[in-house]
């Protein structure tokens, strides 16, 4: 049950009876009239603009049509008082009989509740973490790693069809790079002294299982074998080694993907000279001239024709480069082929997770969506803002596993995949954040994880201790949600009551951090009941004296639950019963 929504029906039929009426236009549209909190709660229940938004079409001031659309619904059961406020907008306090049917609506979806089918089952293709397959996550991937988990997790309780994706970059420079440092563990494995790792090769302890396995595979034979023949050998090996490697570093953060797409394929398959052919004959493609990038141009920039894509027609800065001066094909070329095949697989929307260090992709991106989809198709590129780790207020040095960095591994195996993913949804995606090793493990309000994660365990512990402490039939039979008459007992169903809508927004501006702030916010109600409840025994969740009341809070308890449980659901977190 979303209370937003049912007022919003309430008021579409008192517009479509004005509408009948002839007091609005036949083909009046009222699909941008918005109900929604009012900023002071003292205002209301519910607001809504559909006065200041009909008031045109109408023909009528908007203060007019509020005073219209207020005397159609202050008749209505389920709105005790309507009110016109400011230009034009509609505060209404609902009737008290509402909230004990919103409660009993959470006891019957239980799981389910706060899912909404606002997705309309809308294919939706959300791209992250994509880490280069030279080495372990690292903790400037756990960010994205999580945000993207928890936002497909968000889409699909909303009514998308998600499909999780990984783009594997195993064609390119890097991968060679990292076919080289393979062979040099390779080499150590066999026996050889190989000194210290030279500059520009991966230094990593991580490489020497794939050299031991190079050498049980191929022994001696590949040492007198020219780079040629042995590198395509040993990057296959190195890649597959480093994509278990990755597979199991997310699986330890309970993320997994339904498709792992291969860059290779890209080049092999000849999927790349298909794209650009089909901008080419979109007349997108020509050989011209770049300008030099401004301020100092890079060591590599050469003034030269080249093959281009029109990119500035679509809204990106400067046209793009498909062809190097060696005439294999750029980066680009690769992302253009890649979303013509996802284009071509039926998404209606394409979300990319980017490290902030990408934040040039976007409009490139846009701007191919809208050459080869022509508008057909959303795409939207989120980037994850840095993560900065302390020790006790003290950065955290490298890693010695690693060499360069410290590993998602080490961050989950120290604090637990709950405390990780719940704290990386702490921040907005876009802002920077800091993560301190201590202060995430403390047992304290000031621990956002522990704080959620304590409420619902305190109701497990209630809801337990009722069954040993009351007899049966005590606890048999309905709940009267209209007994819950305390400030922080409303407090908390009003809380409730924007879940489903919190989880529309959310979805809608791909925002999973909202989930974590409400879940904070509902924990927080709840603890301050808790500590009431010490305070004022009347209060209390077991009431011995009065059978009804109790099964009541015992009732009200389980729907906080439900809530609890749900919103730590989608952001990949435990809800646990103890601690």
């Amino acid at each position: 049950m979303n209370i937003f929504q049912l007022v919003r029906d309430h008021v579409s039929a008192a517009l479509e009876r004005m509408r009948d009426m002839n007091e609005l236009p036949r083909d009046t549209d009222f699909s941008n009239i918005a109900t929604e909190p009012p900023r002071d709660p003292a205002h209301g229940d519910v607001t809504t603009n559909a006065a200041l938004a009909l008031a045109k079409k109408a023909g009528m001031k908007p203060r007019d049509l509020a005073e219209r659309l207020a005397g159609l619904l202050a008749g209505h059961p389920d709105i005790a008082q309507v009110e016109v406020a400011g230009p034009g907008f509609l505060n209404m306090r609902l009737d008290d009989a509402v909230w004990p049917r919103l409660l009993q609506a959470v006891l019957e979806a239980g799981e389910d509740f706060g899912r909404s089918a606002i997705g309309r089952g809308r294919k939706v293709n959300v791209e992250y973490v994509s880490a280069n397959p030279t080495g372990p996550m690292h903790v400037g991937h756990v960010r994205g790693a999580v945000f993207g988990d928890a936002l497909a997790a968000l889409l699909e309780f909303t009514g998308h069809a998600v499909t999780r994706e990984y783009y594997i970059n195993d064609a390119g420079a890097q991968v060679e790079v990292l076919a080289r440092s393979a062979y040099l563990r390779y080499r150590e494995a066999l026996g050889e002294d190989i000194g210290d790792i030279p500059p520009g090769l991966y230094p990593g302890d991580y490489l020497k299982p794939v050299g031991r396995a190079l050498a049980e595979k191929y022994g001696p034979a590949l040492l007198d074998r020219p780079e040629a023949e042995w590198l395509p050998l040993v990057r296959d090996v190195a890649i597959a080694a480093m994509m278990e490697l990755i597979r199991a570093d997310l699986a330890a953060l309970g993320i997994t993907h339904e498709v792992f797409f291969s860059e290779r394929t890209l080049h092999d398959e000849g999927r790349i000279e298909a794209a650009l052919k089909e901008l080419e004959e979109r007349g997108l493609v020509y050989v011209g001239r770049l300008p030099p990038p401004k301020g100092k141009p890079p060591e590599d920039w050469e003034d030269r024709e080249q093959l281009l894509f029109r990119a500035t027609q679509f809204g990106d800065d400067s046209d793009r480069p498909l062809k190097k001066s060696d005439g294999s094909y750029t980066y680009f070329a690769a992302d253009v082929a890649y979303l013509h095949d996802k284009i071509g697989r039926g998404y209606d929307q394409l979300v990319y997770v980017l490290g902030a260090d990408h934040g040039g992709y976007a409009k490139r991106l846009e701007a191919v969506n809208a050459a080869l989809s022509e508008g057909r198709v959303r795409l939207v590129v989120r980037l994850c803002q840095l993560v900065r780790l302390f020790r006790g207020g003290q950065p955290v040095k490298m890693s010695k596993r690693a060499g360069e960095f410290v590993t998602l591994r080490e961050v989950v195996d120290e604090v637990g995949p709950d405390v990780t993913r719940f704290m990386m949804l702490t921040r907005k995606n876009d802002a920077p954040l800091d993560f301190d090793f201590e202060k995430v493990r403390e047992q304290s309000r000031d621990n956002p994880v522990f704080y959620v994660q304590y409420a619902h365990a305190r109701i497990c512990s209630v809801l337990r201790a009722a069954e040993r402490e009351v007899a049966a039939d005590e606890l048999r039979g309905p709940a009267d949600f209209s007994r819950l008459g305390d400030a922080a007992e409303r407090a908390l169903v009003r809380r409730i009551a924007a879940f489903p809508r919190l989880l529309e927004q959310a979805a809608a501006a791909h925002e999973p951090h909202r989930v974590a702030f409400w879940l904070l916010e509902l924990a927080g109600d709840f603890h301050a009941l808790w500590n009431k409840g010490k305070e004022f025994p009347h209060l209390r969740f077991i009431v011995a004296d009065d059978p009804e009341l109790m099964r009541t809070r015992l009732a009200f308890l389980r729907a906080i639950r439900y809530c609890l449980a749900n919103g730590l659901s989608i952001l990949g977190v435990r809800a646990v019963d103890e601690m």
